[in-house]
């Protein structure tokens, strides 16, 4: 029919084209009973509508079903010279029908460019949520180790001024002792001038000399047991250097494991700069996109946070390992001076040794004296 012709050629549209269309509708509406209606019927129905919106197109607005099927002469004119003269505009715009047919290509095919790019954005994001929260994981991990760090430190230094108290009252025990030695070292010498000067009465005197011997003797006992108690506070000395050693140790490993966090932290600086880089291209592609926008705040946000939580973490990390240094160079030093109070009283012993030995020497030679005098 006419009708159909006209229809396809302007708007590409049969009564087959609307087939499905209202096959679909159909079946939405009868549900179980799509014979309510025939097939061609619908069909038509169909085909009227599309048919009366191109007539509505051409400017006649009072098109009926009764034109489609039992048109009047005068109809018929009338509809006809309205679709010629649509045909004729139409061909006299053809220039602008495709340069706007052109753009709705362009714009269909930009669409699906965007589409595309949206897809691919949004699974760069999932990716870049993904490694965020990998690195949240790292992070608290992190932290954990962080607190651990610090609750080892903290013990360390109770340990230390522990040790320190017990080096404190190893001084004062080791000065009063030493001033108790001077002490008895001017009474001996003064005792050893007395004898000297009671030496020719001592000759004459045979129970005077033995006397002087015994208290000789006394003194010689006393000083071997100071000499003993003098050892046995330098192998309590050593003992406590070897626990500054082990101190000195375990702050070292603090020390490498705050390296190792700084190592950390430097890789996560390098995660952040290559989370900015994706940030950088997702806002230059996604300028067009409200979700990205949204999401890049929402990240930068969380990228903010993160470095303000990772700056608080390496000044701490610096911190700490200034502190320990400090701690470690001051044990060091202590060390040092431990040592070389031990060397000086080892070097005082060992003198006063020699002294008591030329003491015993003195005596025994005297005793035998003594022994000959008598006899």
């Amino acid at each position: 029919m006419v009708f159909e012709w006209f229809a396809e050629l302007l708007m590409n549209t049969t009564k087959e084209t609307v087939e499905p269309a209202m096959r679909a509708a159909a079946e939405d509406i009868c549900g179980d009973y799509p014979d309510i209606v025939p097939l061609e019927t619908r069909n038509l129905m169909g085909f009227f509508i599309s048919l009366r919106r191109l007539m509505m197109e051409c400017g006649v607005n009072d098109f009926t079903f009764t034109d489609l099927t039992k048109p009047t002469h005068d109809r018929l004119v009338k509809i006809f010279s309205y679709l010629i003269n649509f045909v004729r505009f139409r061909e006299s715009q053809t220039q602008v029908i495709d340069e706007h047919f052109n753009k709705t290509e362009k714009t269909k095919a930009r669409i699906d460019t965007l589409f595309m790019e949206n897809q691919e954005m949004e699974q760069r994001l999932e990716e870049m949520r993904r490694s965020l929260k990998a690195n949240e994981a790292q992070v608290k991990e992190k932290v954990r180790r962080n607190d651990e760090l610090k609750a080892r430190l903290l013990e360390l230094r109770r340990n230390q001024e522990r040790i320190a108290e017990t080096l404190e009252r190893v001084k004062a025990d080791k000065a009063r002792r030493q001033a108790q030695l001077e002490e008895k070292t001017e009474r001996s010498v003064r005792t050893r001038q007395e004898v000297e000067k009671l030496r020719p009465y001592a000759m004459q005197s045979p129970v005077s000399l033995q006397s002087a011997l015994t208290e000789l003797s006394e003194n010689l006992l006393r000083e071997k047991a100071q000499i003993d108690a003098m050892e046995k506070r330098a192998r309590a000395l050593q003992t406590s250097s070897d626990t500054f050693t082990v101190v000195g140790n375990d702050v070292q490993a603090c020390i490498k494991l705050l390296e190792d966090i700084s190592v950390e932290l430097q890789k996560e600086e390098e995660e952040e700069s290559r989370a900015s880089r994706n940030k950088e291209a997702i806002s230059e592609r996604g300028n067009n996109v409200r979700e990205v926008e949204q999401t890049e705040k929402l990240l930068q946000r969380q990228l903010a946070r993160w470095n303000e939580r990772i700056e608080a973490l390496r000044k701490n990390a610096q911190e700490k390992a200034e502190v320990a240094q400090a701690r470690m160079d001051e044990l060091r030093d202590v060390q040092k001076k431990l040592r070389e109070e031990r060397a000086e009283k080892q070097r005082d012993m060992e003198r006063r040794r020699i002294r008591i030995e030329q003491t015993e020497k003195k005596v025994r030679l005297r005793a035998r004296q003594h022994v000959v005098l008598l006899c």
